[in-house]
C-alpha cells in the first residue's frame, strides 16, 4: 500500500487525526506487521491506540474477545472469526476502528485450511467489513499481501463514512 494518495496510509492516518477517531489491530499471521506499517507514519501516535499480536488462537478469545464457542465453531481462520477479531479489538482497545487479519500463511495448510488462505476485517461504528484473499508466494509474500489487503480494506471503511 502507498503511503500517499487517496486510501493510502498517510492519508489514513490523516482523515482519522481530522475526525478524532481512532484504530487498533489485532492481528494473527502478520505478527505485528500491520501495526508497524501504521506507526512508520509520523502523527499516527494522534489516532492509533495499539494493537494486539494474538498468534495462538486461545489468545484470540482471551485478548481479542472473540467468543470461544465462535472459535470452537468455525476455527481461528475463517469470516466470522476476523469480523470478530476486528469488533473485539475494538471494543477492548476502545478506537473508533478495529482492524484484524487472520489466515494461514504456510508453507503447509493448518488445520484443513490451505496456505495462503486469509481474511482481514475492519469494524468500524457502522459496520464490519470482511475480504477473502487467496494469496500466492511464500510466507513472506502471504503477510506481505496480507497487510496491504488490510490497510486498504480500513481504508475503504474509513472513506465510506466520510459521505
Amino acid at each position: 500500500m502507498e503511503s500517499t494518495g487517496v486510501g493510502g496510509v498517510e492519508w489514513l492516518v490523516g482523515v482519522l487525526k481530522a475526525r478524532g477517531e481512532t484504530l487498533a489491530t489485532a492481528e494473527s499471521l502478520t505478527g505485528g506487521m500491520v501495526g508497524a506499517a501504521l506507526t512508520d507514519v509520523a502523527g499516527v501516535s494522534a489516532v492509533y491506540r495499539g494493537g494486539v499480536v494474538v498468534y495462538a488462537t486461545d489468545l484470540k478469545a482471551k485478548l481479542a474477545g472473540v467468543p470461544q464457542d465462535l472459535l470452537d465453531a468455525v476455527g481461528p481462520v475463517h469470516p466470522d472469526t476476523a469480523a470478530a477479531l476486528a469488533t473485539g479489538v475494538r471494543e477492548r482497545l476502545e478506537a473508533t476502528y478495529g482492524l484484524a487479519t487472520t489466515g494461514v500463511a504456510g508453507p503447509d495448510p493448518q488445520a484443513g485450511v490451505e496456505a495462503g488462505t486469509v481474511y482481514v476485517a475492519a469494524a468500524g461504528p457502522g459496520s464490519v467489513q470482511v475480504r477473502k484473499l487467496q494469496l500466492s508466494g511464500n510466507r513472506s509474500a502471504v503477510r506481505q499481501g496480507t497487510v496491504v489487503a488490510a490497510l486498504e480494506l480500513v481504508a475503504t471503511l474509513v472513506a465510506e463514512e466520510l459521505d
